[in-house]
Order: C-alpha cells, then structure tokens, then sequence
C-alpha cells in the first residue's frame, strides 16, 4: 500500500515499523481480599522496573554519557525509598486496595510535595517521580512500555506526531526514518530528522493505523511517499533508488572543502543549525565550518532540571573549541514555549502560547534564569569565536533589556577575574514582521540578524504550521515573506560590518536557494545533511546570475508562480536537486 504524505527530510528508509503509541493510563480503584498476594504483585513490578532501568542506564551511558545516564539513578533511588515504596505497600495493606490505585495515590501525593517546593531542584524531581510511577503502573497493569531510546534492530518509527522530548531521547543508532500521522516540513518532527540526516514523511494521516509492528515499510523522503508492506519488485526498485541517492549524496560530499562562491568569486557562509555537541560530527562530515544556530533549548530538554552553569558552559565550550579556526558559533539563547516545554519549570497554561510567554519574553521575566545562561556563553567564548542570538525579538526594547542584563554579566565575571570575549556579538533572531519592518531601528543595536523563517512565516501569513487544514498557506516564497527578507538584508547592509544570515528551513531548501543568494544574504545556516546541495547550487552559478533570478521572482504575485519559475530556472542550469 502507497501512502503519500510530506516529504519532510531527503533519503530512502528500508526497516521494519514500530508504532509508537502512547497510550493513556486508567487507574481503577478495586477492593482485594489476598493483601499478600497483591503485596508480591507489587514488589515484582517494582524489580521490574529497576530491572528496566538499570538496562536503560547502561546503554545511555554507552552511547551518550555517564552524565546524561545519570537521570535513571535518580529514578531508581524512588524505587528503594523506603517511604515511597513504602507508602504503597501500607496502602495495600491498610486500605486493602489493588496496588494500581496505591501506587497512583503516592504519585500523586509525591508529586504534589515536590511540585510545591522553592527549591528548583527539589521541584524537578516531580517530573521524576511521575514517570518512575508511571513505569510502576505499566509494569503493574501489564502494558508494553514503549521504550524508543533503547532499540536493538534498525527500525523506522511510525507515531502520530514526535515531541521534541521523543526525538532528544530516542535511540538514534536504530531509528532509520520517521513516517507520523501529522506534521509539516517545518514542525520540529521535521527540523529534527533532517538535522539527524533521517529520512521522514510526515502528515500520512493514518499511518498508526496502516502500519503494523514488525512490518517492513519504505520511507521514500525524495518524493514523500510510504509503502506499506511492500512486494518482492517495489523492495528491489527502491533498493536500487537507495543506491542512487546515496551515489548523488557521495557525489555531493566532494565539496566539503571547498567554499561557498559563485562562479563570479561571490562568497557566503553555509553553516549548520545543531541541538547539541554530539551533532557537530554530522557538520564537519557535510562540510558545515561554523554554527549559524545551536539551538541551547535542547540542554535543558536534555535534563530533568534546570542545567547549571557548569554544565552549560561545558556544552557550549565544546562546539566552540571545534569551530575557533573556522565560522565561530551563534548561541541562540533559552527559546522555551509555545510547543517546547520543561517538566520542571512549569509556565501557566496560555489561551495561545505561540503569542505568549515564550522565548527571550521568558528569560526577561526570569532574569536569574537568564544570567545563568549568559555567563556560561561567555565563559564558553573565550575559547573561540562565539556569538549568542536573542530569539522572538519583538522591539528594540527588548534587545537593550537584554543586552543590560548581558552587561551586568559581564561586570560580574569582570570582578571575579574570569576570561572572556570583551567584544562578543549580539544579534537577534528576527522571526516576528516587526522586527523585520523596524529591523533599521534594531539593527543600531546589534551586531546582525539571523533570519528564523519558520516563526516569521507563521506570524506573517497567520498561518498554523502544524495544522493540516491550513498548512497548504504556509509558503516561505510569498512575496510578503521574501520583502521582508530583502528589507532586514538591506537595512543591516547600511551599517558597516553587519551582516544578515538565515537559519530558518527556508536556508536549506535548494529552490530558494538562488532567490536568497540574489537577495544578498550573507549566511545560509541549516541542517547538516542540506549544506552539500546548497553548496553545490551556490557554486554553479554567477553572483549576477542569482541577482537577476532574485529581481525577476521579486516582481512575481504568488509563491506558486515563484517556485515554479526557480524550479524551471534550475533545469535550464542543469542543476539536478534531489
């Protein structure tokens, strides 16, 4: 069976399916007789767990680190509290009721005390012990636990849609391609399997339905289509596309040493967006010489508290010291809210979060949050150029606001005599159309501009990304979005030695390629896995050529007639995209 969806991230998938469901939990309260018997039904599926989680702790350690395996000692220390497990057994006990309903009450009751503490690490251990409670339950009610982040055969993941706390945990050795029910080309689904090079097909609408467990499906992420159970003939065919794509991506890796320059000696950075250090050996492979977006969110989603500077710095000074002889590295501070959430930093529930507090509104509003972030980035760029990124810049308020608290920041580690770089640059995501239209006021106050057309193109066409019944407005190339592009380019232009790059999807997407370059863009920052091509189209034509492409599309009414004409232009090149 064919299913066609969105071609969300390049390549070809060959793997069985498992169908990541969630499902929910429903405790019933029963009275028992045999309290004993309950009593050992208890204490078995608690040596399960441990059992679960001492595996989940090896294997972390093994491909991850002792650091990040750390989480699942925490979870085990509940299972030998005496007064957790404790609880439980004289619920039972005393109140002869199954150990579900006994197990659920402690849970609650835990997370209750923890969730009411000041102590912002007492308040992250709620998140842990919901999910040390919600493993007992499993455990107890007899429900598979579906476990992504420890695999042992390649597989391709079928859910409805994946968080981005799936995606940062799940086992990235095994997982060969994603195929959801929903998503877009720009949901984080989507970001997060390119920036894994995974093949992904999103927005199938059923295919948690179609799919079964264990059975072979094909992620063809070229065309965005899925088959299901293939034939004998359909599995050799796309065997054979396989093989070629992987022939055109070794083709493309030639380039990696080389520059970014049209055919005329025009030069622009192409770097790479990554969540985390261990995503830099993906950049250097592509040819990636610097980070246009380290996305430091994924820290704290990495973590079941809030990470300390030392931690932080730790990161960041990694990534750093890889890029000092090359582009340096943007650190985009803290973008948490709207779909990205912490367990352990509970934000109250908004009407709409997209328009709420998220981003540097959040950071504003928890300055010592904030500091601690911006102390460990500077400590982090005295190892090599490094420059941090303000996100969901909305006025030029807000960037002084920020930019003071960086200030008392830098007083700080001044006075306790600690090194780092005096004249770091700051500059802003622009991704809301008023920091586009006013990007002349802003741009006094910042070193540069990092173009996020995800969010700009949400808030600019009042368009839902992720929701499939509107999405098809969702366009990157209309004209509305690319005068905006060209208006922060220009404006950043009439100040000496400021510079506009990108680090939206629409950066790595071959068909604006031409448009953007012919904009003046100065840096094209994006999934590892879309350097190559780009690199490759940039250094096919001449800097005049992209300039006159970019004239013409400027003039053009719609997005359709833009990409047609681009695509058009492309064949007329013999530039080949895949």
């Amino acid at each position: 069976m064919i299913k066609e969806g969105i071609q969300a991230s390049s390549g070809i998938a060959i793997a069985k399916a498992v169908v990541y469901v969630k499902q929910e939990l429903t405790v019933e309260k029963k009275s028992i007789d045999d309290v004993q018997s309950e009593c050992d039904r208890f204490g078995q599926a608690v040596e399960k767990s441990k059992q679960q989680l001492a595996t989940l702790k090896e294997k972390t350690a093994h491909e991850m680190s002792e650091e990040e395996a750390a989480i699942f000692d925490a979870h085990s220390m509940f299972l030998e509290d005496p007064e957790f497990v404790g609880a439980i057994e004289q619920s039972i006990k005393n109140d002869h009721i199954n150990a579900e309903a006994a197990t659920q009450a402690a849970v609650d009751q835990f997370y209750a005390m923890f969730q009411a503490m000041d102590d912002p690490y007492f308040k992250g251990r709620a998140a842990d012990i919901q999910d040390v409670g919600n493993r007992l339950l499993r455990n107890l009610m007899g429900i598979e636990i579906m476990d992504i982040s420890n695999l042992d055969h390649d597989v391709i993941l079928v859910a409805k849609d994946l968080a981005p706390s799936d995606t940062a945990t799940m086992d990235k050795v095994h997982v060969k391609g994603f195929a959801t029910d929903v998503g877009s080309r720009t949901s984080h689904t989507a970001i997060m399997a390119r920036s894994l090079e995974i093949p992904a097909v999103l927005g199938l609408q059923d295919i948690t339905e179609t799919a079964k467990n264990g059975e072979t499906l094909i992620v063809d992420g070229i065309t965005g289509s899925v088959i299901v159970d293939p034939t004998e003939e359909e599995l050799k065919t796309y065997q054979q596309k396989k093989e070629k794509y992987d022939a055109y991506m070794a083709e493309l890796a030639k380039l990696k040493d080389q520059d970014a320059v049209t055919t005329d000696g025009h030069k622009v950075k192409v770097v790479a967006n990554i969540g985390n250090p261990k995503d830099v050996e993906g950049v250097v492979r592509n040819g990636g010489k610097g980070i246009g977006l380290y996305r430091s969110e994924f820290l704290y989603m990495n973590s079941d508290e809030l990470p300390d500077e030392n931690k932080q710095f730790a990161a960041y000074k990694t990534v750093v010291e890889q890029f000092k002889d090359g582009e340096g590295v943007i650190i985009r501070t803290l973008d948490i809210g709207g779909d990205k959430k912490l367990p352990y930093l509970p934000l109250e529930e908004e009407m709409n979060p997209f328009l709420g507090l998220r981003a540097i509104r959040l950071c504003l509003s928890k300055p010592d949050l904030f500091k601690t972030q911006l102390r460990a980035i500077l400590r982090a760029s005295a190892f090599g150029k490094t420059r941090i990124m303000f996100p969901m810049i909305g006025n030029v308020d807000e960037v002084r606001q920020a930019k003071a608290i960086l200030k008392t920041c830098m007083q700080e580690l001044d006075a306790e005599g600690v090194d780092f770089d005096h004249q770091i640059e700051v500059g802003i995501m622009v991704e809301i159309p008023s920091a586009a239209i006013t990007a002349d006021i802003i741009s006094d106050e910042v070193a540069f501009f990092s173009i996020g057309t995800n969010d700009l193109c949400q808030y600019t066409l009042a368009v839902d990304r992720m929701n499939q019944n509107v999405s098809y407005l969702y366009d990157p190339l209309h004209p509305a979005i690319l005068r905006l592009v060209q208006n922060v380019i220009v404006q950043s232009h009439k100040k000496p030695g400021k510079f506009t790059g990108m680090c939206g999807e629409m950066a790595g997407d071959p068909i604006a390629t031409l448009i953007l370059l012919g904009l003046g863009l100065d840096e094209f920052s994006m999934s590892a896995s879309s350097i190559p091509q780009v690199k490759k189209i940039i250094r096919s034509v001449s800097y005049k050529q992209a300039q006159e492409i970019a004239d013409k599309a400027m003039t053009m009414s719609t997005g359709k007639e833009i990409r047609q004409y681009v695509q058009d232009t492309l064949k007329q090149l013999g530039i080949e995209v895949m």
